[in-house]
């Protein structure tokens, strides 16, 4: 089977590709981009007017499967990747029992197999049980398939052992993704700690709690000669200690998520738990400063940390109700109306950050329409605007923090591996 996409934009930093040119897919592979392809394709798309980019990489999902398929499983949240323009996930491990031993994830494989609508890549947890007491045996989880560890909605406490964990994935070229909080300071906290905490009467979650964490993993890691990777990026000094480590050539990445460079505390001020979030909303300073750190390439990448929760998980009392929104459907749009609309970063770095980077970080062949390279695409309609609206979400769950939000970008068609697997009502 053949698809010829024609006409469009295509945008795609890994070939320095920025100019109307077709793209032909035989197959699940890309075999030609260029102007003009004259081919008689099974299926031909046109692309006119449109943005042609890889399809994203998203590396900060959590897909609740196993063990809360009330709030997502793989095949919905898959499906929702579809229609927000992303073709491959890292799968969290904080699932339930947690993704630490190779049976379990052997387990998860299988669902994978069976019920996945896009590519799924499993992050293994650092510590068995994320309890950050004991290694998981990284190697063996490696043989079996992640490409990553974290023990994602837990920072690793101990020095010692975060050492010794980035010394192990090193070796076994895994990505070291760090959750950056220290509990010590931020427990009991829901909101940013500072004015708006205390208009709300809201117990506050201090920006210390996550830069200085950051600070001493990227100390550890220059210590161990690794690699390590940070997490959900949210306040100014976040950005600031990261810059100044990359200019030492101390190997650190870093990713923020839409609501970090769109939404400021403010935005709590009706209570709305569904802006509750680890770590939460900062001041508007902190928006431009990670906007900034985007901007100067400080932050690599954007990923959703799609966070599923059911609505008693989120209709209740603030202080009571789950962190965490989901993000899959909106990622790519906030992006275009926040980072793209007001200039603030080009297409070019658009689709670094949300599908090249990415891929590389993880160490996986995606993010690119290079030839030969799997065809994972999207087309986009920048300019074509839709509100979101709970009863059009496709995830499970529908605790997003846009609700009623306009945005610009609406994902025409995803093709995942060759197919068309999303196609937009309009």
């Amino acid at each position: 089977m053949s698809l010829l996409i024609k006409n469009g934009r295509v945008v795609d930093p890994a070939n320095k590709i920025d100019e109307v040119r077709d793209v032909l897919v035989e197959g699940s592979r890309i075999s030609r981009v260029a102007s003009g392809i004259k081919v008689k394709a099974d299926t031909s798309l046109d692309a006119s007017g449109m943005i042609v980019m890889p399809g994203l990489v998203d590396m900060h999902v959590h897909l609740r499967e196993p063990g809360r398929e009330d709030k997502e499983n793989i095949a919905s949240g898959t499906r929702a990747a579809l229609k927000g323009g992303v073709t491959s996930v890292l799968a969290m491990p904080n699932t339930n029992p947690a993704m630490d031993s190779v049976e379990r994830i052997a387990f998860l494989q299988g669902i994978i197999e069976k019920t996945a609508h896009t590519n799924v890549f499993i992050c293994g947890a650092i510590t068995k049980g994320r309890l950050g007491m004991e290694l998981t045996d990284m190697s063996a989880l490696k043989k079996q398939g992640i490409v990553a560890v974290s023990d994602d909605g837990a920072s690793v406490d101990s020095e010692a052992l975060m050492v010794e964990a980035l010394k192990n994935a090193r070796e076994n070229n895994v990505a070291v993704i760090c959750h950056c909080e220290d509990k010590s300071q931020s427990a009991g906290g829901v909101v940013n700690l500072g004015s708006i905490s205390t208009r709300l009467g809201l117990r506050g979650i201090s920006r210390e709690s996550e830069y200085a964490r950051i600070e001493r993993d990227i100390q550890l890691a220059e210590k161990a000669d690794a690699a390590v990777h940070i997490a959900h990026v949210s306040c100014k000094e976040s950005v600031e200690i990261i810059a100044r480590a990359k200019k030492r050539g101390i190997r650190v990445t870093a990713e923020t998520a839409p609501h970090y460079f769109s939404l400021s505390e403010e935005s709590l001020l009706g209570y709305d738990t569904n802006l509750k979030m680890n770590p939460p909303l900062r001041t508007k300073e902190d928006v431009a400063a990670v906007k900034k750190g985007l901007k100067d390439g400080t932050i690599d990448a954007i990923a959703s940390d799609h966070a599923p929760h059911t609505e008693h998980e989120k209709a209740i009392e603030f202080d009571r109700a789950e962190f965490g929104v989901i993000g899959l459907e909106t990622e790519l749009a906030v992006s275009i109306t926040e980072l793209i609309v007001p200039g603030i970063i080009c297409w070019d770095a658009l689709a670094a950050a949300l599908s090249l980077n990415p891929a590389r970080i993880l160490g996986v062949n995606k993010g690119t329409l290079s030839i030969g390279s799997d065809a994972d695409i999207i087309v986009v309609s920048p300019d074509q605007k839709w509100s979101v609206q709970k009863e059009n979400i496709a995830s499970l769950s529908k605790n997003s923090a846009f609700l009623g939000k306009n945005l610009s970008g609406v994902v025409t068609y995803t093709i995942c591996n060759g197919k068309v697997a999303y196609q937009s009502a309009g």
